[in-house]
């Protein structure tokens, strides 16, 4: 049996809502170490929170809590793909997801990785800096729009405001009090998809900013001892730098600890170049949820990959035989990979 060439793209903390809550499955060996690592710090183990009776936002989106939920979630797919069906040719991942990404890669195993997403996440316990705001660049057709981006360039003309993340066809902006009232006044409100953008993420920090430079500053001097190695499989940043097995850890370490709390992220860029450098046949989307598919499928139609040019043509090849995307938490595209 041939098997298909995979990109892994890991999802971020924002992905772990309130339809994956119960999505842990019981007895797991990582979420037992997981657990394990919880309970030595005196905070609630990620199985009780994915157990709740009721989804709590101050629980399951603080990212305290939540960080090390969704990298459960992501490693319990990981686990569950089939080798015998996938060739996993590249692996990365957006924002937090990077993280898992690592571990994904093999640079880092799993109480490395553990230590890195529970650092970082309880650095936001009761103190959030700034926040993210959600805003469309591509039209319903998922076709890139000038009048949108011309709004955010607007936005982006207030020094609290930064470019965040690269998402596809959104853009995430970081920003300061003042930069998030601008940002607001500034961006036409749209509905779309029973969302309203501007939106803003809850609980989140403005990741990916000179507003969490600080931040990163204290991740090196916290995590000096983080045991990056060379990854087992080529690992893409959202540099958009490729980090091969023979790649230098030191530089990664750097990547991680540094550029990628500190300066945008692009996944456009990320998922670019694995395919430009890698050629997978296919992209996998492991847990929790699937809401990265859609900036997904937006990178692949701005690169015309396969010939697709907007919406339309995304949704025509996902219904084909030979599907582009394949998320883990979709049962028939489950089937593929795992």
């Amino acid at each position: 049996m041939t098997r298909l060439r995979a990109l892994i793209v890991c999802p971020g903390r924002g992905s772990y809502g309130r339809a994956q809550l119960g999505m842990l499955p019981v007895n797991d060996p990582t979420i037992a170490a997981l657990d394990r690592l919880r309970d030595a710090l005196g905070r609630p183990a990620i199985s009780a929170l994915d157990r709740a009776p009721a989804y709590a936002p101050e629980l399951h989106v603080a990212g305290e809590h939540a960080s090390l939920l969704t990298f459960g979630a992501t490693a319990v797919d990981l686990a569950a793909i089939d080798r015998d069906k996938v060739d996993i040719v590249g692996v990365t991942g957006n924002s937090m997801g990077f993280y898992t990404a690592l571990y994904a890669a093999g640079a880092l195993d799993l109480d490395g990785a553990a230590r890195l997403v529970e650092t970082l996440g309880h650095y936001q316990a009761g103190n959030v800096i700034g926040g993210q705001l959600l805003y469309p660049l591509v039209g319903d057709d998922w076709r890139p729009s000038s009048v949108y981006a011309a709004a955010v360039a607007v936005a982006l003309d207030h020094p609290g405001v930064h470019v965040s993340i690269r998402l596809g066809g959104t853009i995430v902006l970081g920003a300061d009090a003042g930069g998030l009232a601008h940002a607001r006044r500034v961006l036409p409100p749209i509905e779309r998809g029973g969302l309203r953008y501007p939106a803003q993420l809850p609980l989140h920090s403005a990741f990916h900013t000179p507003l969490m430079a600080a931040t990163a500053e204290r991740a090196q001097r916290d995590l000096a001892d983080l045991p990056i190695r060379s990854p087992a499989i080529t690992l893409i940043g959202g540099d958009g730098a490729v980090h091969r097995p023979w790649a230098s850890p030191a530089a990664l370490w750097s990547y991680t600890l540094g550029a990628q709390i500190a300066l945008p992220f692009d996944l456009g860029r990320a998922i670019a170049t694995a395919l430009g450098e890698l050629g997978p046949d296919v992209l996998v989307l492991p847990g929790p949820g699937d809401a990265l598919g859609g900036a997904l499928a937006q990178i692949l139609i701005a690169q015309r990959w396969r010939g697709l040019r907007d919406r339309a043509d995304f949704v025509a090849i996902q219904a084909s035989d030979r599907p582009i995307v394949l998320a883990m938490q979709r049962p028939e595209q489950r089937a593929r990979v795992a």
